[in-house]
């Protein structure tokens, strides 16, 4: 799988597009605001520039984006007010992978520029406003360009599906499963990514810039749980009922892997410290409820299908790319009845980490 060209949430904005079943990560942004705002707080009051580069990378589409920019430009104008300081020009790269829609974000940009100068007491000076597709796990932007990098639901994500896996069979991602060497093959994939996006970011960071970083992850220390993978443990039992009724082929379930990998706060930790590029503010452990994806009015109904939607908008190019469009709709209907009956016994969560980094190298 060359997961460059696959990895992409579902453009556009219809039933199964990201831009409408994002709510959940919309939840995990909110929750993580007052982070953003101490950490371009602290940067703007520390260097008072003119220009202020901002970086969202897998920035991705629909509402979440440009709400996200809109608050951080809000925070450095209520700053520069308290400090009775011109507000700065503002310069803002949006990456993600060259699959994503930008189109459906540059469509966005006129209503996104007309609140800011009608919302913002005072209004603003420019904002610069620029798509950016490439993968992060590699040099993006010139050497000191920015001030604030911003990531979210974003970094659990690999650059590739880690080689020497073919014996996870039965399985799509890392779980409890699967053999020993199958995990120390995504734990190390998770490093080598990690320290490489650390590396990176250090170059393109001014001394003293800032981060915010918040991804998936687990709290134990074991290398797998049902706060992480069991999302994708259940799409496995709709996958394997295609199997039975010889809809999809069995090789083709133990062919395919999710590129995606869970952290520990502890290994997140290690991996910062081994870099050596960055300072560790912050480092904490929240969890958000799967019933975040539905809205209220969904709340204890249909919730099965908003999730199951919230999935499919996700992982929906990737299983495209390996099984072929035509089992799609089969597979998430199933998918959504089988997540309807675990929703109501169970409470389930996905566990999220988020740190603050400052760049002291």
């Amino acid at each position: 799988m060359d997961v460059a060209s696959v990895l992409h949430m579902n453009g556009g904005t219809g039933e199964a597009s990201y831009a409408n079943n994002s709510l959940l990560q919309q939840k995990v942004m909110s929750i993580t605001k007052p982070i953003r705002d101490e950490a371009i707080r602290s940067i703007y009051n520390g260097k008072l520039p003119k220009s202020l580069a901002i970086a969202d990378l897998g920035c991705s589409s629909g509402p979440n984006t440009l709400f996200m920019i809109y608050e951080l430009i809000e925070t450095v104008e209520m700053l520069c007010r308290e400090l009775n300081h011109e507000s700065p020009e503002y310069i803002v790269f949006l990456n993600d992978l060259p699959g994503n829609d930008f189109n459906n974000i540059f469509k966005s940009l006129e209503c996104f520029k007309q609140n800011l100068s009608t919302q913002i007491v005072g209004g603003i000076r420019k904002c610069y406003i620029t798509g950016l597709p490439a993968s992060f796990y590699g040099r993006i932007l010139p050497t000191n360009s920015l001030h604030f990098v911003h990531s979210s639901y974003s970094l659990h994500w690999m650059s590739q599906v880690p080689k020497g896996i073919e014996n996870n069979k039965g399985n799509i991602c890392m779980t409890s499963t699967s053999p020993l060497d199958v995990r120390n093959s995504y734990y190390h994939q998770f490093q080598r990514d990690f320290s490489l996006f650390l590396k990176c970011r250090a170059r393109e960071l001014v001394e003293g810039g800032r981060m915010v970083l918040t991804l998936q992850g687990r709290s134990t220390s074991g290398p797998s749980s049902n706060e992480s993978c069991y999302v994708w443990e259940l799409l496995v039992e709709a996958l394997n009922e295609m199997v039975l009724e010889g809809i999809i082929k069995e090789d083709q379930i133990d062919s395919f892997n999710i590129p995606q990998y869970y952290p520990s706060p502890s290994e997140l930790q290690l991996e910062i410290e081994k870099e050596g590029s960055f300072t560790l503010n912050l480092l904490e452990v929240f969890e958000v409820s799967w019933k975040a994806a539905c809205g209220k009015e969904h709340v204890g109904n249909n919730e099965g299908y908003k999730v199951a939607q919230l999935i499919r908008a996700v992982a929906e190019p990737l299983l495209v790319s390996h099984f072929g469009e035509a089992i799609i709709n089969d597979v998430f209907h199933r998918y959504q009845h089988i997540l309807a009956d675990r929703m109501s016994k169970e409470k389930i969560v996905f566990l999220n980490l988020v740190v603050s980094l400052t760049k002291t190298t």
